[in-house]
């Protein structure tokens, strides 16, 4: 039988802090007075964190682990969740506990009290992280608006309630290398938020260093937005006009004999318009990339093992994965 609540928590070399995570969200879990699974996603750890979810699962029956075959990142991870995820409702969180578990039944209340698909959490206090990380967070978020028009939630992460029918909408999707954040508010669903005062890791490091962040930008602002193509475009247009201009002032300075042997000017006229060349090659870059990621249809994940069902046998694999790709 089918939980009502599924809470879908992507794991890679957590070995430090999966006891502390279990101590407070099994009690929250427990105390909501409904059926409920917690489906880790180990994705590829290691450490000993495969060691840490089998000897939890012994004494926690509402513990579920899908292991993947390989490191797929944090994304494909909750994809992999949501993809394997019974229950009526879906909550995915993160194993760190900076997002706090007793957040969980103010989201359950509002979704059945607003009808609401979807619930996010949004982090009211960050004071825990970094100046650089909050500043950085929030012009990222104002240009993924601009730039995509999507509504995203400011200061909401990967923290949140999905309804059945938003997690099956999900899966339906056939993008690579989507990021959830974004993708959720373009459905369009009835959604509510909590709030909550995000806290410092409880034990071990970040897995999200700053080159995954920038290349977590890059595949939301080419995932949710032509606008950096059209940018190309307007500088291209704007290079030609500025190198037009410098053609009708170096012929009218040549007509008048003010023209003076030099070297400076053609080389910053020169390297300007390769910058711009550059950059409008690298923006039709991400792009062409990600169509080409596209068409090979290759799976974003591989599915080992799951505890509610065991080994994942190479023949039924490939079926399973392709049909849940992140």
């Amino acid at each position: 039988m089918a939980p009502e609540l599924s809470i879908v928590i992507p794991v890679y070399n957590e070995e430090d802090v999966l006891p502390l995570l279990a101590a407070r969200l099994r009690p929250v879990a427990d105390g909501l007075g409904t059926t409920y699974e917690v489906l880790t996603v180990d994705d590829g750890s290691d450490d000993l964190s495969p060691a840490v979810l089998q000897r939890m699962g012994r004494d926690w029956p509402q513990l579920r682990i899908v292991r993947l075959r390989a490191n797929a990142g944090h994304q494909a991870a909750i994809s992999a969740g949501l993809a394997s995820a019974r229950g009526d409702y879906v909550v995915t969180l993160d194993a760190d506990l900076q997002d706090p578990p007793e957040v969980i039944p103010e989201m359950l209340a509002q979704a059945r009290v607003q009808r609401a698909d979807v619930v996010y959490g949004v982090r009211s206090d960050r004071s825990s992280d970094s100046a650089f990380k909050r500043l950085s967070a929030k012009a990222f978020y104002r240009l993924i608006r601009i730039l995509s028009g999507t509504h995203a939630q400011v200061d909401a992460g990967d923290y949140r309630l999905m309804s059945r029918a938003t997690v099956d909408a999900i899966n339906s999707l056939p993008e690579h290398h989507r990021v959830l954040r974004f993708v959720v508010p373009t459905l369009g669903f009835p959604s509510a938020s909590v709030t909550y005062r995000r806290d410092e890791r409880a034990a071990g490091k970040s897995k999200y260093p700053l080159s995954k962040m920038i290349r977590l930008s890059l595949d939301s602002v080419t995932g949710f937005s032509t606008a950096p193509l059209r940018a190309a475009t307007w500088l291209g247009l704007l290079g030609g006009l500025g190198a037009f201009a410098l053609l009708a002032y170096a012929l009218i300075a040549s007509a008048l004999g003010q023209t003076l042997p030099g070297w400076t000017s053609t080389v910053v006229a020169v390297a300007g318009v390769g910058a711009v060349q550059l950059l409008c090659v690298g923006i039709l870059g991400e792009y062409v990339g990600r169509m080409y990621s596209h068409l090979q249809a290759r799976p974003t994940y591989f599915v080992a093992y799951d505890s509610l069902t065991g080994p994942v046998t190479p023949a039924d694999e490939p079926a399973r994965s392709t049909s849940r790709q992140a």
